[in-house]
């Protein structure tokens, strides 16, 4: 094989345990792409304060979603990298080889970075699985992947996908989703919600563009579904922190929805690849409970694109696309 795609995601805890969440969150936010705090001040407040308390808490929302095949996110990645093996074959491209790795946990991108090395692939595709471009999930995956090559002392032809938030194919995907739930549930919903995951509001100030992509996605989305503007909303998740995040926030939606008793919404996370405790428990089931309880009627979450034929044919064209350009 000469060249290889790694497939990049988040990450997730090994068991859903509070020394594993433990560790895993440790990682997660020391990254300084995350939280942008001086590290002397912050090591203070995660270590004493954030890890005794989140730990617990976070490890029984994990154990809510966790399934026999264990952590979701973990499961459809992989999944995901099994089928676009599988549609390369098909092509005739046994040439290439994919693989995966998340950004905090395991497998590490390093150590699949390693694997490359000692086959000897010289064309190495970074695709991390993140529509929209971020600082705290895009770039800190490509940063983390370009000192990994120094250290491993590997020099391949790196290519990279930053984005892909307008891709047809992806635009289309999420369409199909939609159109392909209304049809299972035989209706419509008064609102379709779009949720997104947030960033905070000074990462927008200073020109990140991942704000504008959302929208952007979203526009898309609800032209491709032929909704006027009043039939559905933007909106963004996982608030952590008192800073303040790029709005509005999804439970402020859902609360405001509820008290308008609206009758029927449908709620799809257009930003994640596939799901995760961020759309399986904070959306799913809490998102559920805060419109309920405002008042609101009939509420369903419409799964993330996860092992979509159209979706998994799409980032297989995307990687090959990036791979043969000269």
């Amino acid at each position: 094989m000469t060249s290889a795609v790694l497939l990049i995601n988040l990450g997730t805890p090994t068991e859903p345990t509070p020394e594993a969440v433990r560790k895993y969150l440790k990682e997660f936010l020391s990254d300084p792409y995350v939280v942008e705090i001086p590290r002397p001040v912050w090591w203070i407040i995660l270590n004493c304060f954030i890890l005794p308390k989140r730990s617990k808490d976070a490890a029984a929302r994990y154990a809510s979603i966790w399934t026999k095949e264990g952590s979701p996110l973990r499961f459809h990645t992989e999944k995901q990298m099994k089928f676009v093996r599988g549609y390369l074959g098909e092509r005739k491209r046994s040439d290439i080889l994919v693989d995966y790795a998340m950004r905090y946990g395991e497998p590490s991108i390093k150590s699949q970075l390693a694997v490359f090395k000692e086959k000897k692939i010289a064309r190495v595709l970074l695709l991390p699985l993140y529509p929209q471009y971020a600082r705290s999930s895009t770039a800190t995956a490509i940063d983390t992947a370009t000192a990994a090559f120094k250290t491993l002392d590997y020099h391949p032809d790196v290519r990279t996908i930053e984005h892909y938030f307008d891709h047809p194919g992806y635009i289309e995907a999420l369409a199909n989703s939609v159109r392909e739930f209304r049809q299972r549930t035989a209706g419509r919903p008064d609102k379709l919600v779009m949720s997104f995951h947030g960033v905070p509001q000074y990462t927008i100030d200073r020109g990140e563009p991942y704000q504008a992509h959302c929208l952007q996605t979203g526009k898309l989305l609800a032209a491709a579904l032929n909704l006027a503007e009043h039939q559905y909303q933007i909106c963004f998740q996982s608030r952590f922190g008192r800073a303040k995040w790029i709005q509005p926030y999804t439970t402020d939606v859902l609360t405001e929805l509820g008290k308008q008793k609206t009758g029927r919404i449908d709620l799809i996370c257009p930003g994640f690849a596939g799901d995760c405790l961020e759309t399986l428990e904070e959306i799913a089931v809490e998102g559920k409970e805060i419109f309920h309880s405002a008042g609101g009627g009939e509420y369903n979450y419409i799964a993330c694109l996860n092992e979509r034929h159209d979706w998994l044919e799409t980032l297989t064209g995307m990687a090959l696309e990036a791979l043969d350009k000269s």
